[in-house]
């Protein structure tokens, strides 16, 4: 099978959220699956997310989709495989491809923590590529087609061997955030003494983090406060108003746990290596209390069990689902709960052993990308 593949390519660095990694875990799950990837090679899939205006939006999605029509006439393929964002789709575009015969499939992974509707962009799909389970209700609703399947995740065959502990912290390895530190401060306050390594990018330097960025122009500022109330509700925008000037102080406590940046070879020894490697599922989000926010299963629930991790993550629905909760990987649903499982598994080292083992047979199993392209392909039939 030929699987045409639109998930923000770019040849570029923009300075968006990173992406990059996108089509290097597609391409090489498609690989082994014993498929083909095509790609049209002008195409810069990920410039429809840089910020600016409408006019320069609607060029470049008029110049990306007719470059597409253009390469998928001349070399057709059986199948239609993006990660578009709402504002990138093309809905006449998607219906020309399907005419050709070529079925379209869209995954998107932040339905729940970006829309509280489906996108009607959406709905021209084939099918919809749904990782986050509280999102299912959403596209029920819309009366969409929609699998619901794990993030697509790709390890080389390297890491999928059993490593050995070689270390043990408590690893926790992603970049700062407001709920990550606010979790963090709330685990060292109940025990400041807890080996807990935090590693990624903004923790090291400045002790402070702004909830909100600076103003900006007073047109500008309005504009943006109409589509937040649109999009999120007068309870979210109450919630940014009262948040607007609070500013967040890392203790002393947590900054002794944090420690800095590190490369992808040391990311993939340090989840696998560390005694526990750590997830938390929670994130920001004004449409959330800052005390009880919410969460959704991550893309580190299928990485690390796939790199062999003995993992301790953040309970959210469908997490008991991928895994047997106790037997493949660990959950907690508070802090008590973190730091009970963390001195548990800290004291048992057959139980790391049994999480690490059957966790990774579970997701290189279950959860690879080729296990869900076979699926999809079944739906498609």
């Amino acid at each position: 099978m030929k699987i045409f593949l639109s998930f923000l390519q770019s040849s570029k660095k923009h300075t968006i959220a990173a992406y990059d990694f996108w089509q290097y875990y597609l391409k090489n799950g498609i690989e082994e699956t014993g498929h083909e990837w095509t790609e049209h090679p002008d195409v810069d899939w990920a410039r429809g997310l840089v910020p600016q205006s409408k006019p320069e939006l609607a060029a470049w999605r008029s110049d990306a989709w007719d470059k597409t029509l253009t390469y998928l006439k001349a070399q057709p393929a059986d199948l239609f495989l993006s990660y578009l964002y709402p504002e990138q789709i093309d809905v006449n575009a998607i219906n020309e491809i399907k005419k050709m015969g070529i079925p379209c499939v869209n995954f998107y992974c932040d339905n729940v923590r970006q829309f509280t509707t489906v996108p009607k962009q959406f709905k021209v799909f084939d099918l919809n590529w749904v990782p986050e389970h509280k999102a299912l209700p959403m596209y029920k609703k819309a009366g969409c087609s929609f699998i619901n399947l794990p993030m697509p995740m790709w390890i080389t065959p390297q890491y999928r061997v059993g490593k050995t502990e070689k270390n043990n912290k408590l690893v926790f390895i992603g970049s700062k955030d407001v709920q990550r530190v606010l979790l963090f401060e709330q685990i060292v306050k109940r025990q400041s003494d807890i080996d807990l390594h935090i590693y990624g990018n903004g923790w090291k330097g400045n002790c402070s983090q702004q909830l909100q960025p600076a103003a900006q122009t007073s047109g500008k500022t309005i504009a943006n406060q109409i589509n937040f109330l649109k999009k999120h509700g007068l309870s979210a925008y109450a919630r940014k108003l009262a948040q607007r000037n609070m500013g967040l102080n890392i203790t002393e406590d947590l900054q002794s746990k944090i420690c800095g940046s590190i490369d992808f070879n040391t990311y993939n020894n340090l989840t696998a290596e560390s005694m526990v490697t750590l997830g938390v599922n929670r994130y920001p989000s004004f449409r959330f209390p800052l005390q009880k926010p919410d969460t959704y299963s991550r893309l580190r629930d299928i990485e690390a069990p796939m790199l062999g991790a003995c993992y301790l993550t953040e309970f959210t629905p469908g997490l008991d689902q991928m895994y047997n909760i106790g037997n493949e990987i660990a959950a907690y649903h508070n802090v008590s709960e973190f730091i009970e499982l963390a001195a548990r598994l800290s004291a048992d080292k057959q139980l790391r052993k049994t999480l690490r083992e059957n966790g990774q047979k579970r997701a290189l199993n279950d959860h690879s990308i080729p296990r869900s392209l076979e699926k999809i392909i079944d739906r498609l039939k």
